[in-house]
């Protein structure tokens, strides 16, 4: 199997109108992936989404002209979130989705994921075998003029959604006199998202819902989470949520304005799941990433914390081999697996609401279900070979993890999109921590030379 060139760990991504991220690819992509995906007799059909970028206008039309070309038929259904297109996917029984979205970086970029028939993100392997499809001559496999695709809308997609996220919360329980401040970044959500906290019962404050295609992300949404604060405080909320572009990530905040990450989160559910009997596998999958005062809070409940790559894929990925129905990320990606085959943010919110209702109790004490242990996270950028291989760095990390002992954690990760490598570690003192990471940094920048870069 060729290795992959385009695709990263979410998608292909790049800056709208520039190599990678070009009309003619995404042409190119719509004929691969379109061949790929056509098997038997049937009519076969692809769901095309996106968030509200203004490169939105232009990557869309190629793609449809590529699956059209390739003999599928295209339901375009306009500003959904990524959820929305996976689940959408799936309940229609189509060949596969596509989401046209960079999620939470600026206007300025682009991106496209892709969604198989069961809707969940599709394989490494496949990914791979699209892309070496793209770069070979198909003209010869493409549909002759008779069985050409066709294209259409789907009016009622963001009411499919709608109701699916609704089914999501538990039947008894209402939003009944409980205020919530709703940030959808001027992106996927900025209409599903308050329409189903309206007809779940809240007083809704929607802020980040007048996408202009420039907006997106802009100092709001999950990446910028403070105006969330700030807008739950001034407005005397219960709860605030803050999605991303594409609505599959949400960072929280309490009635204090103070955030709630997607540690704290997993914790939450993770707890109220497992007293339930809703957890299955016994388990939760997080990453890499996440603080080991979680894991330390759901062994002591009986729980295991499995640790996969980052990434919400491959976060899915080992919740399928496991049959566990929890997982996620500290930067707020949740997948409950129960209602959703890939992260959804307002889902995930939904049950911390679920929650907060159903104890009577203020989300400040509902949200904090552990003490994070001092964790910081620095990134270098280098040139050339990987410094990692490099003898002083080697010996830097034998003598940090000695200092770390075994009540610590070190992790030393390469970007898998960009030549950066990423260290953190954690510990009880965050002077030991600092020390650590610090001193790391150095030995890797030295290594790297002059080109490298500490962010």
């Amino acid at each position: 199997m060729s290795a992959r060139k385009l695709f990263g760990t979410d998608g292909i991504r790049g800056m709208a109108n520039t190599a990678p991220m070009t009309p003619g690819m995404a042409l190119r992509l719509g004929q691969a992936a379109g061949l790929w995906f056509v098997r038997g007799d049937h009519r076969h059909q692809v769901i095309i989404g996106k968030d509200t970028r203004l490169s939105g206008y232009m990557i869309e039309p190629a793609l449809v002209a590529g699956f059209t070309s390739a003999g599928m038929d295209v339901l375009l259904v306009g500003p959904l979130p990524a959820p929305a297109i996976a689940m959408l996917t799936r309940s229609m029984r189509a060949d596969l989705g596509v989401m046209i979205s960079a999620s939470h970086n600026s206007f300025e970029d682009n991106g496209i994921k892709l969604f198989g028939p069961d809707g969940y993100k599709l394989s490494d392997e496949t990914e791979a075998e699209i892309e070496a499809l793209m770069d070979s001559d198909v003209s010869a496999r493409l549909a002759r003029p008779a069985h050409l695709g066709r294209a259409r809308r789907l009016d009622d997609a963001a009411g499919r959604y709608i109701e699916n996220a609704k089914a999501s919360f538990p039947r008894g329980l209402t939003l009944d006199g409980v205020r919530v401040v709703v940030d959808c970044a001027h992106g996927a959500a900025y209409r599903v998202a308050p329409t189903v906290l309206r007809e779940l019962g809240a007083e809704v404050i929607a802020v980040g819902v007048s996408p202009d295609g420039t907006n997106i992300n802009h100092e709001c949404g999950s990446m910028h989470p403070l105006h969330l604060s700030a807008e739950v405080i001034e407005q005397g909320a219960d709860l605030g949520m803050a999605l991303d572009g594409d609505a599959d990530r949400v960072i929280l905040c309490d009635e204090r304005g103070e955030l709630i990450d997607g540690d704290q989160v997993l914790a939450l559910i993770g707890e109220t799941w497992a007293a339930d009997g809703r957890l299955r596998g016994g388990g939760v999958v997080a990453t890499v990433m996440s603080n080991l005062g979680l894991e330390r809070l759901l062994e002591a409940r009986g729980v295991a914390l499995h640790r996969a790559r980052v990434g919400d894929r491959y976060v899915m990925e080992m919740m399928r081999e496991r049959s566990i129905n929890l997982g996620g990320e500290q930067s707020g990606h949740m997948i409950l697996s129960d209602f959703a085959t890939t992260g959804d943010g307002l889902v995930a919110a939904l049950q911390v609401l679920a929650t907060l209702v159903s104890e009577r109790r203020p989300a400040s004490e509902v949200c904090r279900r552990f003490t994070p242990l001092p964790q910081k996270l620095k990134s270098v950028r280098y040139q050339g070979g990987s410094p990692l291989l490099h003898p002083d760095v080697v010996a830097a990390v034998r003598e940090a993890e000695a200092l770390l002992g075994s009540t610590g954690r070190l992790l030393l990760r390469p970007s898998g999109t960009e030549p950066v490598i990423r260290v953190m570690a954690e510990a009880e003192e965050f002077a030991l921590v600092e020390h650590v990471v610090d001193t790391l940094c150095a030995r890797i920048e030295a290594a790297a030379g002059k080109e490298a870069v500490l962010f």
